[in-house]
C-alpha cells in the first residue's frame, strides 16, 4: 500500500507516518510539504492525507487536480477548520480529519480507507468490451465516466477526456454488464458513481468537471442508491 502524507509541518508528517507504521511497518509512506510536491511525485498513490491550508498549493486544489487527471486514490483531508468539509466533498474525498488528529480516530480512518484502497485497485482491474463500429475496446471500467444515448448509438466518455466511443450498444445491455457501480439517473444517461463529486436537484457533478442530468422523479432513487454505494464499499472519489 503506497501512502501520501502531505502537510508543511513536518512534525504533523511524522506524527501520521508513525501511526501509519503502527497500524502496518509494510505500508510505505511518501512525505510531501506542499501540493505541488505531491503532484510532482506522480499518481502511483493508494492514500493521500492532504492538509488544506498550506502555502502555495492548498489541498483542495491539489486534490482537483489528481481528479481531473482520472486520479482515484482515497483522499483524506486534514483541516484545523470544519467549514472546509463542504469543499472536501466537491472533490470527492473519502474522509477528513480535525487537527489535533487523535490517534483512535485516524486508526479507525486508516482502516476504512485500507479497504476502500483495496476496493478501489479491485475496480480497476474489472474490464467491460465495448464494440464499435469497426473495432472493439477493453475499457477498465473505473475509467469510465460516463454513457450517454445518441440516437441509435451511445457515447462512453472516459477519464481519457479526448476520447469519446461510439457504440451501437443499447442502454439497457450496458447498465446489465456495468452493475452496481453505474447509475441509470436519466433516460440517456449511465453515471459512474465512483466520479461522482456532487449533486442537485437535477444534476450530477462529476470529478472531471462534466455534468449530467438527473432526472427530478428519480432523485431520491438516486441519492438512496448512491448513500447506499457509499457505505458499502463504494468507491467514490473520494
Amino acid at each position: 500500500m503506497n501512502i501520501a502524507v502531505i502537510d508543511d509541518e513536518e512534525a504533523i508528517r511524522e506524527q501520521i507516518g508513525g501511526f501509519i507504521k503502527k497500524r502496518n511497518p509494510d505500508f510505505h509512506i511518501s512525505g510531501f510539504a506542499t501540493g505541488e510536491e505531491l503532484l510532482a511525485a506522480g499518481t502511483g498513490f493508494d492514500i493521500i492525507f492532504l492538509d488544506i491550508q498550506m502555502d502555495g498549493m492548498g489541498g483542495i486544489e491539489a486534490a482537483r487536480t489528481l481528479r481531473q487527471s482520472g486520479v482515484d486514490a482515497v483522499v483524506i483531508f486534514i483541516t484545523g477548520i470544519k467549514e472546509y468539509v463542504f469543499e472536501a466533498f466537491d472533490v470527492s474525498a473519502f474522509h477528513y480529519l480535525l487537527k489535533p488528529i487523535e490517534e483512535q480516530k485516524f486508526m479507525e480512518v486508516l482502516c476504512r480507507a485500507t479497504e476502500e484502497a483495496g476496493k478501489r485497485k479491485g475496480q480497476r482491474e474489472k474490464q467491460i468490451f465495448i464494440r464499435a463500429k469497426n473495432q472493439g475496446y477493453t475499457l477498465n471500467l473505473n475509467g469510465i465516466l460516463y454513457i450517454e444515448s445518441r440516437g441509435k448509438k451511445v457515447e462512453v466518455h472516459t477519464t481519457d477526456m479526448e476520447e469519446v466511443i461510439e457504440s451501437y450498444a443499447t442502454m439497457d445491455e450496458l447498465e446489465g454488464q456495468l452493475g452496481d457501480g453505474f447509475y441509470r439517473c436519466h433516460r440517456g444517461y449511465l453515471v459512474n458513481m465512483a466520479h461522482i463529486a456532487r449533486y442537485d436537484a437535477d444534476s450530477i457533478f462529476l470529478s472531471s468537471g462534466e455534468k449530467v442530468y438527473l432526472t427530478r422523479k428519480k432523485h431520491n432513487e438516486f441519492v438512496k442508491a448512491y448513500m447506499w454505494y457509499l457505505q458499502n464499499g463504494g468507491v467514490s472519489c473520494v
